[in-house]
């Protein structure tokens, strides 16, 4: 995959790009040192992936970014910052990642991997039919703010999103994290890929697996990769058993 390395400070360039040399199926097509290059660089070349820093003269790595994102065949965008304060900023531009510095050779690899793989898909949808629709996708990752920082889960690891008082878990294959967004926010933002089962919980319909009923009389949801079952409400079982029937 081609990767466009972005930074002010040249060192910065360089590491990066020896980093990215050391891993497979990655390459540095180009780099740049402003927000204006990086846009007219990824004209030119149409990376597959940007490594963007944000605190750059002139025109910043979230400016720059909003027009990466604006373009026909976006790439995807990878901060790297050493400022944690601009997490949620990056993200209202659709980042999906966001690396501090020093940036670990690991964690770099583990974000172009991730980021790669989402990408790939939504190009492809991009260049189809439904060109208007794929450009203004919903998120591909969920951000949240833990003891060990930002930490960003791919929608395609996500299994529910479970409402707790004004908290929301989101339980992924790794385990789960709290969120600010509301249940509401969530359906409005990704629509078909999630089905609502209760009033507390919704859950993402790649992972469905089935319905189960116990002998009380009360329906369950089964996801794949997920022992626990979700309680659904009388009044999404015959919608859900629908969905589950057409998958």
């Amino acid at each position: 995959m081609k990767v466009l390395v972005v930074d002010d400070e040249k060192l910065a360039r360089e590491r990066l790009r020896r980093m990215v040399s050391t891993l497979d199926g990655y390459e540095v097509v180009a780099e740049a040192g402003t927000g204006q290059e990086a846009v007219r660089r990824a004209v030119e070349l149409d990376p597959d992936i940007v490594l963007l820093d944000i605190r750059m003269p002139g025109s910043d790595g979230l400016a720059a970014a909003g027009e990466l994102t604006a373009l026909s065949s976006p790439p995807a965008v990878i901060f790297c910052t050493a400022f944690a304060d601009h997490a949620v900023d990056a993200f209202d531009v659709h980042a999906s990642g966001y690396l501090l510095k020093p940036i670990r050779r690991d964690a770099l690899r583990d974000a172009l991997s991730k980021v790669g793989q989402v990408n790939s898909v939504q190009r492809r949808a991009i260049t189809g039919d439904d060109a208007n629709e794929a450009r203004h996708n919903a998120r591909t990752h969920i951000s949240a703010r833990t003891r060990r920082g930002i930490e960003l889960i791919p929608i395609s690891e996500v299994r529910f999103f479970q409402a707790d008082h004004k908290y929301v878990t989101v339980r992924h294959e790794g385990g789960e994290v709290l969120i600010d967004d509301t249940l509401r926010e969530l359906e409005d933002e990704f629509g078909e890929k999630l089905v609502r089962i209760h009033r507390n919980a919704l859950v993402m319909t790649d992972h469905l697996d089935g319905l189960e009923r116990d002998p009380s009389g009360h329906y369950r949801v089964r996801m794949r990769g997920v022992a626990e079952r979700l309680d659904v409400s009388r009044r999404h079982v015959s919608g859900l058993r629908r969905l589950v029937q057409s998958l």
